[in-house]
């Protein structure tokens, strides 16, 4: 396991015009599978993936980076842009740095759609996308939330919510407040949570409750990160099907894992998802909701050994 800080310099000619310390931590051989996970936000980090599964994830034959990007977690930087490009340029640096050749990138929720980015970009540095309760479309998952929160408020005749959300629905849904807003109501109702934990994953969560720096980490997400990106980027309205279905015509492996009780993705969303890159290629997953790899840890696992060993 090794643990670092990589530092860029973006170089004009011999003069140093950028540089910036990422978090970056591996784990395991660098001779084996090059896989590098990203995580979700905009503002988020790696810690809890990080702490529970990288090191798991190794000794199954794989070499795990796990990293923050840029201005977010660990990887503080006041001069942060907060775009795509910038996200695709700092992981094109890292794999570099690290001879990662023909990578499998890991793209948690909003990682997903840094990694889909990435992939068409630098298709040649991309062994395969495996997307982890990842959207391809946010508004999809606004309105999955809203319909779901509508149904829970109605049958506990909860009008106070219920006009919350009448109003929620006036707004602009590309605005970055009906976003956040959709979010706080997914987690009022516990969109997040599987219906009930396994013993391993009780184990995992009580690590991450038990540690108090990694329960800060886990807990907390960066208020400059999400409205920076929906100022530079608009994610709130990005919808990349085409984009995942060009990358799975072009022959590049795409898989799918995604959970049954997570609140953003309605089973039709997930049939979506299926007709672009192929039933067979995504596991919906019971008792089992947005952290993958921590609800149903050794599933995640079995499916990496199957798709990649």
């Amino acid at each position: 396991m090794t643990k670092f800080l990589l530092f860029l310099l973006l170089l004009s000619g011999f003069n140093v015009v950028f540089a910036q310390d990422l978090y970056v931590k591996t784990f395991g051989d660098s001779l084996d599978t090059p896989t590098i996970f990203i995580h979700g936000g905009p503002g988020y980090n790696c810690a809890t993936f990080e702490a529970t599964t990288a090191e798991k994830l190794a000794s199954k034959g794989f070499y795990v980076v796990v990293y923050d990007r840029r201005g977010e977690g660990r990887s503080v930087d006041s001069n942060a842009q907060f775009t795509f490009e910038e996200s695709i340029q700092d992981l094109n640096y890292i794999s570099d740095s690290l001879n990662l050749d023909s990578m499998i990138i890991l793209g948690h929720s909003f990682g997903g759609m840094v990694a889909i980015k990435f992939s068409m970009q630098y298709p040649e540095k991309t062994k395969a996308i495996v997307l982890i309760g990842a959207p391809l479309a946010l508004q999809e998952s606004y309105k999955t939330i809203l319909k779901s929160s509508r149904e829970i408020y109605e049958a506990n005749k909860d009008e106070t919510n219920i006009q919350y959300l009448d109003y929620l629905e006036t707004m602009d849904p590309s605005s970055l407040m009906y976003s956040s807003y959709s979010f706080m109501h997914a987690m009022q109702n516990g969109f997040y949570s599987p219906d009930s934990l396994t013993a391993e994953a009780e184990i995992l969560y009580e690590l991450i409750g038990s540690n108090e720096t990694l329960k800060h980490y886990a807990q907390t997400m960066g208020e400059k990160p999400p409205s920076e990106f929906w100022k530079n980027e608009q994610y709130t309205t990005i919808d990349l099907s085409e984009n995942l279905g060009d990358l799975h015509d072009s022959g590049m492996l795409i898989y799918g894992l995604y959970g049954k009780n997570d609140g953003l993705y309605s089973p039709v969303q997930i049939e979506q998802l299926q007709s672009i890159i192929g039933k067979q290629n995504v596991r919906y997953i019971n008792n089992c909701s947005h952290s993958v790899y921590i609800d149903q840890q050794e599933i995640f696992l079995e499916n990496m050994l199957v798709w990649f060993k």
